[in-house]
């Protein structure tokens, strides 16, 4: 049954087909990843193991990546917005009960997109999706709590800035269990 399972989750992941919303050219190529949560060794990770054996949460962290449509090559940027702290005692207690922690949006990049656990959504509905995120990231609020105002809310909401995709995480969520 896992093998039927996880046989699904790898199809589902690979054939998420993005709503009508979504543009289909002109601008940069707009993707969703996601990534078990971790947490250091002793009592942080201690409370995300209790937390995971109770279902409490989905403990996935989302994030968006974008791919520059120009003709010369550049890295994937990812953005995502987690605790200043993420391995941190308070960042593990703050996820449990739900308490506010001060945030941070991140900016990275990658050589290439990753192979797992990452969808494409759509292009960019400007032309320069970089620019529009680093807009975006100046008006988010970087007190994060989990459940009302995490990363999956600033995934969401990114993703339907730079696209006009909607709940694109709980979409991805349904096509990967089901």
């Amino acid at each position: 049954m896992n093998l039927v399972h996880s046989e699904r989750k790898k199809m589902a992941s690979q054939f998420f087909i993005p709503s009508a919303n979504a543009t289909s050219g002109g601008g940069d190529a707009v993707y969703v990843a996601t990534v078990p949560l971790r947490a250091a060794s002793g009592p942080p990770q201690l409370m995300m193991s209790m937390a995971c054996s109770l279902n409490l949460r989905n403990l996935q962290h989302s994030m968006v990546l974008i791919k520059p449509s120009s003709p010369t090559p550049k890295e994937i940027v990812v953005f995502d917005f987690q605790p200043i702290n993420p391995e941190s005692t308070e960042a593990a207690i703050s996820i449990l009960s739900r308490k506010s922690i001060p945030g941070v949006i991140l900016q990275r990049n990658l050589k290439n997109i990753p192979r797992q656990r990452c969808w494409m959504v759509g292009s960019s509905n400007g032309n320069n999706a970089m620019e529009m995120a680093i807009e975006f990231n100046k008006s988010w609020e970087t007190d994060l709590r989990v459940g009302t105002h995490d990363c999956t809310h600033y995934t969401n909401e990114l993703v339907q800035h730079l696209t006009g995709e909607i709940q694109i995480v709980e979409r991805l969520q349904r096509s990967y269990i089901s």
